[in-house]
């Protein structure tokens, strides 16, 4: 179905709804208009958590829907119903975008790896959870393989994909379909046929889009660039998916990101055409089809859509970073991918303002975008990371967005904002840009990351997103945010920008406004009737529900379907979600949508405890130097009882009273509700095998003001 652009450049007329009745779950205020949703859907309690777990140096933090004022005990029990820690809540009060009142749990300095373990607030226990290191393991996979559940004109085999989900191939030209195989244009568009087999379904629908395709395939290759910059390309490496081509000494994702770069490819208009080497903006059907619909059964006239500058320069973005990426894998496709990069580039700089119009809309989505400067700035820094070339540089240079504040919007990037993909190339491969450009291109990244952080922070859900940013597709505006602290992790070592993006999957796991996981087969509660032509269910008990590891596209403030605008209105702008077949504009899969969660749990995966400087052996303490009725001042010291010297360090910790930091001395200290982090100065920066590093802090308490006992040196615990 169609998407308006979820972009900074969209009108937001919809301000934030708070609500002016609450319902009631054990006492406590539970989801806005959870009563009118289908189970899968229902928030069960007011304690909601990551429902499928943590991270053992990860944050652990859980929101409670609640009415009281006061700070309230939160008690983690394990499986077998020990109390293993224990704390107080922090009051959030009223949290704009979901309409309720909330207070937040933190219990991020346990780290007992297990399963089964239950918070507990106020007589209201969270769904089971667990805590380990390989939590997202799975999610890697499934979020990943979402892609090949929709490539096109392959057929999908069911000892990949088991029975449920196996089909046969569609839109190869075998009837009941005309094919992609020989494909005309539109009326008055172009007056031949083209080959544009293959590729992923856009969404829930039969189309194909260029743009959308563009900057998915940008996301999956630049997960395995990310990784193999960091060591950690292995778990994305050759068999480790459940692709075809596993076994051909390929990366895998860099297999199925090529069924896509393919057929981007094959959309380029042919030398001797009108507007040759640019793209055709898409290929759908000619009306929209029914659902459900399997594609071998779409009987619809497929048609091409003028080619457009925005289309061509996502080409141009996608296949250029296919030449440096693919290079040391297949080089003679590395050679085509650039060759296709040049042409689109050159195309697109003769015809810099050809618009795909917003009215073209039958039978697919527009993806209209008459502001193409950040997408030719995109483009150029692809080019120019991956040549070296002066024209591209001064592509770059000249461009506004090299400059702009606004490069990074407060909705983060997306399919018809993307000067800040631009920014991520430049700031994360290799070039050859000033010193001082550079600088400024790479602070830009963690600016961005800061403001994310600094929203999550005043919410009680932790979103990075702001009230008015829950629009469609708002679940992909959370995970492309999430990419950015990411990267922001990776330029500086800082491991609060790791901590931030891994907190975005406790929001989309569970830990939201209506106590549900976004993600099919994560969590207690899940979507699972998500809009799909031959994912649907609910609508034929014949066909399965979408696959584990899809993701919703989640809350939609405006209710741009009819379902939504039946059951939510009203409804609080996080809480505008329906897990109902027919609420395309909510419940929509895309794969714009999955591949930053793809990224993102492949980031997650990891065995890197924070992303930043190297763990140490260690030991705390922790001295209360003075305390009076308000405040308090103590010292920690920090030993390094490992073999190895430090370089780089960050100490963290949880209070379980009501302790704030005021000020502190010889560290960096930051707090967040009961969590704080502290990090080195320059010039202590540095602990050799066994000396000490001390520092200061000045906060104020109310009532008592009780020592942490836990501490998590560079994300590792510390005696």
């Amino acid at each position: 179905m169609p998407r308006p652009i979820s972009s900074l450049r969209q009108i937001r007329g919809v301000a934030a709804v708070l609500l002016t009745g609450s319902l009631l779950v054990g006492g406590l205020l539970a989801a806005p208009a959870a009563a009118s949703l289908p189970t899968a859907a229902t928030a069960t309690t007011a304690v909601r958590v990551n429902q499928v777990g943590y991270l053992p140096d990860g944050p652990k933090r859980a929101t409670v829907v609640t009415t009281a004022a006061q700070p309230l005990t939160w008690q983690l029990r394990n499986a077998s119903g020990t109390l293993v820690a224990s704390g107080a809540t922090v009051p959030r009060g009223a949290d704009t975008p979901s309409g309720q009142s909330v207070q937040v749990a933190d219990f991020s300095s346990y780290q007992q790896a297990g399963a089964g373990y239950v918070l507990t607030v106020d007589g209201s226990s969270s769904v089971p959870f667990e805590i380990r290191a390989d939590l997202y393991d799975s999610l890697r996979s499934d979020s990943m393989a979402f892609f090949h559940h929709q490539r096109s004109g392959i057929a999908i085999d069911a000892a990949l994909v088991g029975p449920s989900y196996a089909r046969r191939a569609g839109h190869l030209g075998i009837a009941p379909n005309k094919g992609d195989t020989s494909v005309p244009c539109q009326a008055t568009a172009c007056d031949y046929t083209q080959d544009v087999r293959g590729g992923w379904y856009d969404a829930g629908d039969h189309g194909k889009y260029v743009v959308n395709g563009g900057i998915s395939t940008w996301l999956v290759v630049n997960s395995f660039e990310r990784a193999k910059r960091a060591g950690k390309e292995a778990a994305l490496g050759d068999s480790t998916l459940r692709v075809p081509e596993r076994g051909n000494g390929i990366p895998d994702v860099l297999d199925e990101a090529r069924w896509e770069l393919d057929f981007l490819m094959r959309m380029q208009v042919p030398e001797g055409k009108p507007y040759a080497g640019m793209a055709f903006h898409k290929i759908h059907d000619a009306a929209w089809t029914g659902i459900p619909t399997l594609p071998d059964q779409d009987a619809q006239p497929r048609e091409l859509h003028r080619p457009s500058t925005a289309a061509t320069l996502n080409l141009a973005a996608a296949a250029a970073q296919c030449a440096r990426v693919f290079r040391p894998y297949d080089a003679a496709y590395a050679d085509r991918c650039l060759s296709a990069a040049r042409r689109a580039w050159t195309s697109a700089q003769a015809n810099p303002a050809l618009y795909a119009p917003d009215s073209d809309s039958t039978g697919g989505g527009a993806y209209g975008d008459t502001q193409v400067t950040d997408e030719f700035y995109w483009a150029a820094a692809e080019l120019y990371a991956t040549t070296g070339e002066s024209a591209y540089r001064d592509a770059v240079a000249s461009s506004s967005w090299h400059t702009a504040a606004d490069a990074f919007s407060p909705y983060g990037f997306g399919w018809a904002d993307t000067a800040a993909l631009g920014r991520l190339v430049l700031a994360t491969v290799p070039n050859r840009l000033p010193a001082t450009d550079l600088a400024r291109v790479r602070s830009s990244v963690t600016a961005a990351a800061d403001g994310y952080l600094s929203r999550m922070a005043t919410q009680g859900y932790a979103v990075p997103v702001p009230a008015d940013g829950y629009f469609w597709g708002s679940n992909g505006e959370v995970a492309n945010d999430a990419v950015v602290m990411a990267v922001a992790g990776e330029l500086t070592g800082d491991a609060r920008y790791r901590a931030g993006a891994l907190e975005t999957l406790d929001y989309l796991l569970g830990r939201n406004a209506l106590g549900l996981s976004y993600v099919t087969g994560y969590g207690e509660t899940f979507s699972r009737n998500q809009h799909h032509r031959f994912w649907a269910h609910q609508l034929d008990a014949s066909l399965p529900h979408p696959p584990a590891g899809s993701l919703a596209g989640g809350p939609n403030s405006a209710l741009q379907d009819p379902v939504a605008q039946e059951k939510l209105a009203g409804c609080a702008p996080a809480a505008c979600y329906i897990d109902h077949i027919d609420s395309y504009s909510t419940n929509e899969v895309a794969v714009n949508w999955n591949a930053p969660l793809a990224w993102l749990a492949a980031y997650a995966a990891e065995r890197t405890s924070t992303g930043g400087p190297p763990t140490a052996a260690c030991a705390v303490s922790y001295t209360v130097n003075n305390v009076w009725s308000t405040g308090f001042t103590a010292t920690l010291t920090v030993k390094n009882t490992g073999p190895t010297a430090v370089e780089g360090w960050q100490l963290s910790w949880t209070y379980a009273g009501s302790q704030r930091i005021t000020s502190a001395w010889n560290a960096t200290v930051t707090q967040n509700g009961t969590a704080v982090s502290a990090r080195n100065a320059d010039w202590n920066r540095a602990i050799a095998p066994g000396a000490t590093v001390s520092f200061g802090v000045q906060g104020t308490h109310t009532g008592a003001n009780p020592s942490p006992t836990a501490f998590a040196f560079n994300g590792s615990a510390c005696a």
